[in-house]
């Protein structure tokens, strides 16, 4: 008997002490009391860690000097093999952002033709006078060959950037046409991929198996003659590496022309050009984000800004193409990148483009990144034809000897948005370069994302008929709203809170082990009674 009371009166103090409140949990079940870490300096401001330090260079003195004597290493571009254009077809790009609705509205409100009077400055390889351009091409200065005005295009890149800006067929058996088709275009030629330095020599130049960009490079006999055979307008460029890689256009390549500084002094002097009210920079710098910024870099930023907030004009630039020596940024925290591209890092003063497919994705060899503003069409290309002499269009190139492929590229999307840049301007006149900005941006396609905004496409693909027809809150003195993600079908994830439901399951056994205990006792005290004798039997 004695051994059982003491047994119960145990493990009813058992059960009472299951029952007492939690005093420990583990620590995975705990709140955190770990204090929020401390920004270090360099994040302490508002600006994220991302982004570029405030310009701390004076721009560029307005100067057209190569930075280096610069010789032809590779064949200029040229027309050898025959394709089949279907010239009526328009560019999907073209349909896409309803290039001819626009022009129409230009014309019907300003009584003019779409581009007319205004100029866009193309730093570039050049740009040939295609007989598309009539005599709207104007020489505005040469870093590779000073005597060449910057007319000459060796590459054929820069006459197919400026051919989507302001190419006019004026036929109209011919689809294709240019966003701003009455606008000037001023040639700067600032670098070129078949140019070298006069002191590499050709050796040198020919042991170089595989370009940066992931073009094939091979030597070439240096010729100061372009070569090409008219094919009817239906042509396209070949026998040209590395002067149309895809892959990316990059300063200071070896074997190549055009330095970062070199385009700072073209960024200054395109915006001190009369009349040049938009800018295009086709044309990057990709290096890894763990390198320092470098001198070139920051005269670039000085020049950007200084073109933006001093001369009013619009800069927008390519986002840049993914490569060996460009990787992308693809990492698992977007404010990390990998790769830093300039111009169009500096984001406060560039309108940087991305590139998209024709089904609306983004291009693969878009560069990402959190500076990246819009996007628009970068694939399946179809411009002017560089090659000298002819009179028609391209919409393949030869890259390094290979397979004809098709012309794409962030180098494409960005004329897109430089010639709707241009409509916004003849639009509204009273417009300064940042409201022009804004109202391409304000009036993009916006990405389901917090913000409106990715690193995908910025604040997404433009929308050329809104930026032009549009009244924009912000220019009424409102503000403008800020775009929201809808909610999706499924409800949102929920970061769960492990305590609560520990405590409840303590709590829960708790119960259950001090009922059980209580009805072990209850048995425990019946048992023992029932069996211990009877006191008044004893007595008889």
């Amino acid at each position: 008997m004695n051994w059982g009371k003491r047994t119960a009166s145990l493990l009813l103090a058992a059960g009472i002490g299951v029952l007492s409140p939690v005093g420990s949990l583990p620590a995975w079940a705990q709140e955190s009391t770990t204090p929020s870490p401390t920004p270090s300096p360099s994040q302490s401001d508002d600006r994220p860690s991302w982004a570029p330090p405030p310009v701390s260079v004076q721009q560029p003195e307005d100067q057209i000097k190569p930075p280096y004597p610069y010789e032809q290493g590779n064949k200029c571009v040229s027309s050898n093999l025959s394709v089949n254009v279907d010239l009526p077809n328009k560019p999907w790009g073209q349909q896409y952002l309803q290039i001819e609705e626009l022009q129409k509205i230009v014309q019907a409100n300003k009584k003019a033709q779409p581009g007319e009077g205004l100029k866009v400055a193309v730093i570039d390889t050049g740009v040939r006078p295609h007989p598309y351009f009539q005599d709207r091409v104007e020489g505005g200065g040469d870093y590779v060959i000073p005597d060449e005005k910057g007319l000459k295009d060796c590459d054929g890149h820069g006459t197919e950037v400026a051919g989507i800006i302001a190419a006019n067929p004026k036929n109209t058996g011919i689809g294709f046409i240019g966003v701003a088709p009455y606008a000037r275009i001023v040639s700067i030629r600032q670098s070129s991929q078949n140019y070298r330095k006069k002191d590499q020599t050709s050796s040198a130049a020919s042991s170089s198996s595989e370009a940066p960009g992931g073009g094939e490079s091979k030597s070439e006999t240096p010729s100061n003659e372009n070569s090409g055979d008219d094919t009817g307008g239906q042509s396209f460029h070949g026998d040209t590496q590395p002067n149309q890689k895809n892959t990316g256009r990059q300063q200071e390549e070896e074997g190549s022309a055009g330095t970062l500084t070199s385009l700072a002094q073209a960024v200054v002097h395109a915006a001190n050009i009369s009349g040049v009210r938009v800018m295009n920079l086709s044309v990057d710098n990709c290096r890894s984000s763990l390198l320092p910024m470098n001198p070139g870099e920051k005269l670039l930023q000085a020049a950007v800004k200084y073109a933006v907030e001093v001369k009013d004009v619009v800069v927008v630039a390519a986002a840049g193409n993914t490569s060996d020596s460009c990787k992308q940024n693809d990492q698992p925290n977007p404010d990390k990148p990998t790769s830093i591209v300039s111009p169009p890092w500096f984001s406060d003063h560039v309108l940087s483009v991305g590139a998209i497919h024709k089904d609306g994705s983004v291009a693969p060899f878009s560069v990402f990144g959190p500076w990246v503003t819009v996007a628009a069409p970068g694939t399946e290309i179809i411009s002017l034809d560089p090659a000298p002499e002819s009179s028609g269009l391209a919409n393949l190139t030869i890259e390094g000897g290979n397979e004809p492929s098709q012309i794409q590229g962030t180098s494409f999307a960005a004329p897109y948005v430089a010639g709707v840049a241009t409509l916004v301007r003849q639009m509204y006149p009273e417009l300064k370069a940042r409201d022009v900005i804004k109202r391409i941006t304000e009036t993009a396609q916006h990405p389901a994302s917090p913000g409106g905004r990715d690193n995908f496409v910025g604040y997404g693909v433009i929308n050329p008929m809104a930026a032009l027809t549009s009244t924009l809150p912000s220019e009424r003195g409102l503000k403008a709203p800020v775009p929201v993600r809808f909610p999706a079908d499924l409800p949102p994830a929920n970061d769960a809170n492990w305590k609560p439901m520990v405590v409840a399951l303590a709590g829960t056994g708790g119960g259950l082990v001090a009922l059980l205990i209580t009805l072990f006792v209850v048995h425990t005290v019946r048992r023992n009674r029932t069996e211990s004798p009877d006191p008044a039997k004893n007595l008889r």
